[in-house]
């Protein structure tokens, strides 16, 4: 096992976290690394045998307490965000629901959203309203999973009250993340927001849960969906089990869709052949029309291009566990108690793992590229914990890309380079805003 020292580690992780945790699992070699932070002494995975021996063969030996997931539970609650009975009960109710089978079934409703959407990002622009870029593709992915979730249940009234609460609750996270050995009794910075935030969120979410359950079955929305459900015991669902799990999910795919899009139109902006190439597809595949489920085969490097965003900039680019028992690998003691750290961000330009990793290339993922380790690759994380949702992420986002190039030409005004800062998820450091020009 290497060791960094705390008065390397401490300075080099405030200063700049991202370079300074690549810069180190660049140099491991695949061992386990201690940071030495002083009070607290993460180990840090960049072996995707040790990363799949933590996520897939002992997940219940290192779970999601602690750093990140307890502060996200106060917003997530108690369900598919958590560990455990809980957790297992919602992913075998949820699983069923996120198939690639069943996703099929809210495609081109959502696609319809997304049209919407982005036409009325296109009015702005004639306006004289620039939309940023994050709070653009923000929008779109709201519109698409409010959609998805509720139906045509929910009010454009509703959907902008529950969406900014969203924003809120998560920003207002970031003392908690930063300082999980706090005491909930213990106030600090964004609390009141937070709390304020919360409730919003019920207010509107609860009412639709009930509404749902009177209404019966028959809705293929995913709320409709999660009410119908039964657990093994045939008992279904209360209505905050319901809740816990619609926020969950909701949360998670408008935060990763939105960000891996905004960095999506900042690479192509960046690599105008590739974005060439993306078009290009896009005429052929979809032409003038708008894009529907039948047109997603047919956007294959539209795909693949996703697929390497995800890569280099991972919108979870940081899994951490919490080991409940003590375990050995490779020699190394790990004890109990310890803080694992596993980053997709590090582990995706390890140049052990990838060729030329700083390399944006399509290619990697082609359907006739070499095979790699299941576990150098995690933009949805892995294991039993791996999101359920990455086939309507992947699906949506297509069908986004796909109506923005059918019918407009995007240009980023006051986008700086590709740099990424590292908040509770990974954000550019400038994205500037998104124009959106008639074809």
């Amino acid at each position: 096992m290497q060791r960094v020292a705390p008065w390397r580690a401490v300075p080099a992780l405030a200063r700049d976290p991202l370079t300074a945790l690549e810069r180190i699992g660049a140099a491991s070699g695949g061992e386990i690394v201690r940071l030495n932070l002083g009070v607290v002494r993460p180990l840090l995975l960049t072996n995707p045998d040790h990363v799949q021996r933590a996520l897939r063969e002992r997940p219940a030996q290192y779970v999601r307490e602690g750093m990140l997931w307890k502060p996200l539970r106060r917003l997530e609650g108690d369900g598919i965000a958590s560990d455990g009975p809980n957790w297992q009960r919602s992913r075998s109710l949820l699983q069923p629901i996120f198939t690639a089978r069943s996703v099929t079934a809210v495609l081109d409703t959502m696609a319809d959203a997304i049209e919407g959407a982005v036409a009325e990002l296109e009015a702005d622009g004639r306006a004289g309203r620039p939309v940023a870029l994050v709070e653009g593709m923000t929008r779109v992915v709201f519109r698409a999973l409010i959609r998805a979730f509720f139906a045509d249940r929910v009010s454009a009234e509703e959907a902008g009250v529950l969406g900014a609460a969203i924003s809120t609750a998560f920003a207002a996270l970031g003392w908690r993340i930063a300082l999980p050995f706090v005491p909930d009794s213990v106030r600090l910075p964004g609390d009141k927001a937070f709390h304020r935030a919360v409730r919003q969120i019920d207010a509107i979410v609860y009412p639709h849960v009930r509404r749902a359950r009177d209404a019966g079955a028959g809705g293929h929305d995913i709320l409709s969906l999660l009410v119908a459900a039964r657990d093994e015991h045939g008992q279904p669902l209360t209505d905050r089990q319901v809740r816990d799990d619609v926020v969950s999910m909701f949360v998670a795919g408008t935060e990763a869709t939105a960000l891996t899009l905004t960095w999506l139109w900042m690479v192509l902006d960046a690599h105008q052949d590739v974005a060439a190439q993306v078009a290009a597809e896009v005429d052929r595949v979809v032409g003038g029309s708008a894009p529907t489920q039948a047109h997603l085969d047919g956007l294959g490097y539209t795909k693949m291009v996703l697929q390497e965003t995800m890569r280099l900039f991972p919108a979870g680019w940081l899994i951490p566990r919490t080991v409940a028992e003590p375990d050995v690998v490779d020699g190394a003691p790990i004890p109990a108690g310890a803080t694992v750290l596993i980053s997709p961000y590090v582990m995706h330009r390890l140049p052990n793992l990838w060729e030329q990793p700083a390399r944006f290339d399509p290619a990697r993922f082609a359907p006739q590229a070499g095979r790699r380790h299941r576990y150098a690759y995690l933009p949805f994380g892995g294991g039993p914990h791996q999101c359920l949702g990455n086939h309507l992420f992947m699906a949506e986002a297509q069908l986004i890309v796909a109506a923005v190039l059918a019918r407009y030409r995007p240009t980023l005004v006051g986008s700086g380079p590709l740099v990424a800062r590292a908040t509770a998820a990974l954000r550019p450091r400038r994205p500037g805003t998104l124009l959106l020009q008639r074809r």
